[in-house]
């Protein structure tokens, strides 16, 4: 009883910090977000990544904000057009 006690109670504290059961990503064809689940959207979002990875670096290496403020912005937009579902 004891056991089964301890069982319940881990599991319960193991759940609390997965994610729900509908957050879970189920593919398919007329969902509205099934494109982000897709071979070329995850290379575009690795672009992405490293294009802010490479900017955050310059950016660190010369802190003018004008700099900083123009590629974050500039950045900003060219991620979203990037990652644009219509492109």
């Amino acid at each position: 009883m004891l056991l089964a006690l301890l069982c319940f109670y881990c599991t319960n504290f193991v759940h609390f910090f997965l994610p729900q059961r509908r957050e879970f990503p189920t593919i398919g064809g007329n969902d509205c977000h099934s494109r982000r689940y897709t071979y070329q959207y995850r290379q575009k979002k690795d672009l992405v990544k490293w294009l802010w990875i490479t900017v955050s670096l310059v950016m660190l290496c010369i802190p003018l904000l004008p700099l900083v403020l123009g590629l974050g912005f500039f950045t900003a937009f060219l991620s979203f057009a990037i990652l644009d579902e219509t492109a």
